[in-house]
C-alpha cells in the first residue's frame, strides 16, 4: 500500500512547515490518475499523525479529474482512469491533468 509512504511524506512536510505549531487541517489536491486511493490515504493519515503536531488534524482531499489531449484527432477529453484511450480509439494521447498530488493549504495555531 503505497498510500502509507505518500501520506508519511505529506505529514513530514506539513509538520516541518508547521515548525512546532499545532496542525488542525491539511488540504491536498489529488489527481484521479495519480494512483492514490483516497479512502486509504484518509486511513493512513489518522495513523501517521498520531503523536505528531498534526495529531487529530482533518485531511481534506480535492479530487481532480483526469484530462487528456489526443494527438490523432485533436480532441480534449476527460479520463476517469488510467486507460489512456481517446474516444476515437487512438492511444496517442497526452495527459494534461489528473496526475497532481500537492499540498494546497494547512491550518495551524
Amino acid at each position: 500500500m503505497h498510500e502509507m509512504a505518500i501520506t508519511q511524506s505529506v505529514v513530514d512536510a506539513v509538520c516541518e512547515h508547521a515548525a512546532g505549531r499545532r496542525v488542525h487541517s491539511v488540504r491536498l489536491e489529488v489527481g484521479a490518475l495519480c494512483a492514490v486511493v483516497p479512502d486509504s490515504m484518509l486511513f493512513c493519515f489518522d495513523l501517521i499523525t498520531e503523536g505528531t503536531a498534526a495529531d487529530g488534524a482533518r485531511l481534506d482531499l480535492d479530487i481532480r479529474p483526469g484530462a487528456a489531449h489526443c494527438r490523432t484527432c485533436g480532441a480534449d477529453f476527460t479520463l476517469g482512469d488510467l486507460i489512456l484511450l481517446c474516444p476515437c480509439g487512438s492511444a496517442d494521447v497526452e495527459v494534461t491533468a489528473g496526475a497532481e498530488l500537492r499540498i494546497l493549504s494547512m491550518e495551524v495555531s
